[in-house]
């Protein structure tokens, strides 16, 4: 009787984090080409992040998923595969979008900031109420900013309060209440249906 033994294929999250291991080595050591794989492989998930934690901005967005991919080219050669690629790069990632929040806490507010959606979910001039037209990813970016980045942190990237709090730089129960005031916004700006 002969047994037959299964060979398993790498899952794709396991072929893509060994790849990744490659890619990352290869371009520590300097090989912009791979640089660019790793690029393409994870800007589309880099920009998601940093978009929903600023807003939706999309100049601004850009420059920060750009920022963060800088920020990771200059830190390769010091990645210790402690975790996936994917992961080292995320947090990065995260990190410059919420730097950029910290900064802009002391700076006067610009046009289109926190305040730009105050009208949202008044009725308009032929009485139709705004915010039964917004999907929900204008509505998060309309938030203000600190609720925005608790609530995307909390309910999208899956952080917990403490991890929250201490990136923050906040009270955990001020964690807990941004949360709680994002998604009170959110309802009231997609009409009571969120």
């Amino acid at each position: 009787m002969t047994m037959l033994t299964a060979v398993t294929e790498p899952t794709t999250d396991e072929a893509t984090t060994a790849d990744d291991r490659d890619l990352v080595g290869a371009a520590a050591r300097g090989e912009t080409a791979a640089f660019e794989t790793l690029y393409r492989r994870h800007a589309g998930r880099v920009h998601g992040v940093i978009a929903r934690l600023v807003g939706h901005h999309g100049a601004r967005a850009e420059d920060l998923t750009q920022e963060a991919f800088v920020r990771a080219w200059q830190a390769l050669p010091a990645f210790r595969f402690e975790s996936a690629f994917s992961t080292w790069l995320h947090r990065l990632a995260v990190n410059t979008a919420l730097m950029e929040l910290r900064s802009r806490r002391s700076k006067p507010l610009e046009e289109g900031d926190e305040d730009v959606f105050e009208l949202v979910g008044s009725a308009d001039s032929a009485g139709h109420v705004t915010a039964l037209s917004m999907d929900l990813e204008r509505a998060v970016a309309s938030l203000p900013p600190r609720a925005r980045a608790v609530l995307v942190l909390y309910d999208v990237e899956g952080w917990k309060h403490e991890e929250i709090a201490a990136e923050l730089g906040m009270a955990v129960g001020s964690s807990k209440a941004q949360l709680h005031r994002a998604r009170g916004l959110l309802r009231e700006r997609l009409g009571g249906q969120a």
